[in-house]
C-alpha cells in the first residue's frame, strides 16, 4: 500500500496545518489606537499650561504654612473692633513699603473681628495686619499670595490666556484623564471577556 492509498497518512498534513494556522480572531477595534494617538497630542498640547497649574497649585497648597506665600495672619490685642476709618488709614500709610496715602491705595479690607485684628491689602500686594482695638500695626509683609492664584488661573497673562488657554488645557486634561482609565481599564475589559 503506497502513502497515497493510505487514508490516515493521506490526511495527515491537512490536520498538521490545521493545527498550526492561527486561529481566526475577530476584526480589532481601531479606538484604542486612535485614544492613543489623541492622548499623546493631547498631553502634547496642554503640557505647558498644566504645568503652570501644577507648579502654581503646589505653592498654593502652602500659602497657610509659608509666609514667602502669605503671611501668617496675627492676633490683636483683644477680640471686637473699635478703630475708626481714619486710624485704619493712618495705620497702613505707616508702613512706607505699602505705597498706601488714600483709600484709592487700597485694594481690600479683610477684618477679623475674633483675633482682633484686619488686614489691609494695597495695590502693591503688600499687606499690613492692624491691631482691631488700638490700630497699631502687628505686621507688615509682602503678600504673594493673590499673584499665584491669578498665575493658577490664567488670568495673570491676560483674560484671554485664561478662557482660551487655560480652560481648553483643563477641559483637554479631563479629557486624557477619561481616556487614560479607557486605556489601562481595557486589557483588563479584554481578559475578563474572554474567560467568559
Amino acid at each position: 500500500m503506497t502513502v497515497d492509498e493510505d487514508p490516515a497518512r493521506r490526511d495527515a498534513p491537512a490536520a498538521d496545518t490545521a493545527a498550526r494556522s492561527p486561529k481566526k480572531r475577530a476584526p480589532r477595534s481601531r479606538a484604542p489606537k486612535l485614544n492613543r494617538r489623541l492622548h499623546r497630542i493631547g498631553a502634547l498640547v496642554s503640557a505647558l499650561p498644566v504645568l503652570v497649574v501644577v507648579v502654581s497649585g503646589l505653592f498654593l497648597q502652602l500659602k497657610k504654612d509659608w509666609a514667602f506665600v502669605q503671611p501668617p495672619t496675627t492676633r490683636g490685642s483683644s477680640a471686637g473692633l473699635e478703630v475708626d476709618w481714619d486710624t485704619i488709614l493712618a495705620g497702613a500709610a505707616s508702613v512706607e513699603e505699602a505705597g498706601i496715602r488714600t483709600w484709592d491705595d487700597v485694594d481690600r479690607l479683610d477684618v477679623r473681628p475674633a483675633k482682633g485684628m484686619l488686614k489691609v491689602r494695597g495695590k502693591n500686594r503688600w499687606e499690613v495686619q492692624l491691631d482691631a482695638v488700638t490700630g497699631e500695626v502687628l505686621q507688615a509683609s509682602y503678600r504673594r499670595s493673590d499673584l499665584i492664584e491669578s498665575i493658577h488661573d490664567g488670568s495673570f497673562f491676560s483674560e484671554g490666556a485664561k478662557l482660551w488657554v487655560f480652560l481648553p488645557a483643563a477641559v483637554i486634561l479631563l479629557g486624557l484623564w477619561i481616556s487614560g482609565v479607557y486605556l489601562w481599564l481595557l486589557p483588563h475589559l479584554v481578559r475578563r471577556r474572554r474567560r467568559a
